[in-house]
């Protein structure tokens, strides 16, 4: 293998996670613009009522935007550790997120700590600046050093090629898509018929009740394609923080062994729920990772993960065979 072969292979990997994450936003913005084209014809409000939807669900997602990150930690019981003067029990989590922000020349985020005997890890915030990341005291008490490195550095990873906004914009779609839907079913049922009877009473005739048929349709589909969408994006981005944090530490068996060790633990995060389950580096809620993958799952199979990483392993002077 030629000495440009490894670099060359490991940041394809890079781009294509994150060219698939923008396609997959490109087909929920393309969901959300025919159904808002479908209900402004269909209803008496037109493009007038579609524009009112999107600015509810835009200003509902400024307030997850600027507040969504405190109320994500102090739902999960995070308590922040003072980085200037750790306890000696937090001295080489400092240490190792230190490490990692300066590999990646991202600023130094708040460190949080969970009390749970069940190992995982998180981040979350806005953009860098307004970062934070928390991990348990299981995975501080079940992990070596190298392990808790290939965990910070994918949670740094996530910070660093902004996965929080990133999830935003799609929540932001995918959220005023099912705002329309219900608005518009709603509308349908209470006030039957949508625009003067589906463009009945414009002479639109067949072609008006073919379109208002249309925006039905949409209007149960759509929430359905966007959640599905929505997931599908979640799991590119841990695959894309993967490959990014080996990017860190150079050290893919670490991340790989960290993996293993979370999702073969038998304890229960008792923190976890089904609107934070996305955030953790190992989908907290067990019953999801041991089923196989599917459009619903909210990270992609352990198994798939750690083949990727074993897969760049040697490229880094490292033997897969090494996780047994």
């Amino acid at each position: 293998m030629s000495a440009r072969a490894a670099p060359t292979t490991f940041y394809r990997e890079i781009d294509r996670n994150r060219r698939n994450s923008w396609i997959l936003v490109l087909v929920v913005a393309l969901v959300l613009a025919a159904l808002g084209a479908a209900i402004g014809y269909a209803t008496d409000f037109g493009a007038w009522g579609v524009a009112a939807a999107l600015a509810v669900a835009a200003a509902m997602s400024l307030g997850s935007y600027f507040a969504g990150d405190r109320l994500v930690l102090l739902s999960s019981g995070a308590r922040q550790v003072d980085v200037a003067n750790p306890p000696d029990r937090y001295k080489q989590l400092v240490n190792v997120v230190t490490e990692m922000s300066l590999a990646g020349g991202t600023p130094m985020p708040a460190v949080h700590v969970i009390e749970d005997s069940a190992p995982n890890a998180f981040a979350t915030g806005r953009d860098p600046k307004h970062a934070s990341v928390a991990v348990t005291t299981g995975l501080l008490d079940k992990m070596d050093r190298e392990q808790l490195q290939g965990v910070m550095a994918h949670e740094m990873s996530h910070i660093g090629n902004y996965d929080i906004r990133f999830t935003l914009l799609v929540g932001v779609l995918v959220g005023s898509i099912a705002l329309l839907a219900d608005w518009f079913l709603r509308y349908t049922f209470w006030f039957g018929g949508g625009r003067r009877g589906g463009g009945r009473d414009r002479g639109g005739g067949g072609l008006g009740l073919v379109i208002f048929a249309i925006a039905i349709l949409l209007a149960i589909l759509a929430p359905i394609i966007g959640r599905a969408v929505q997931l599908a994006v979640s799991r590119r981005r841990e695959s894309l923080a993967d490959v990014s944090a080996v990017e860190l530490t150079r050290n893919p068996m670490g991340l790989a062994r960290a993996l293993r060790t979370i999702a073969e633990d038998q304890e229960v995060l008792e923190v976890a729920n089904r609107a934070t389950q996305h955030l953790y580096i190992v989908n907290p809620i067990k019953s999801f990772e041991q089923r196989a993958s599917s459009m619903w799952d909210t990270h992609p199979p352990i198994g798939e993960r750690v083949a990727v990483l074993r897969g760049l392993a040697g490229q880094f002077g490292q033997d897969p065979a090494t996780l047994s």
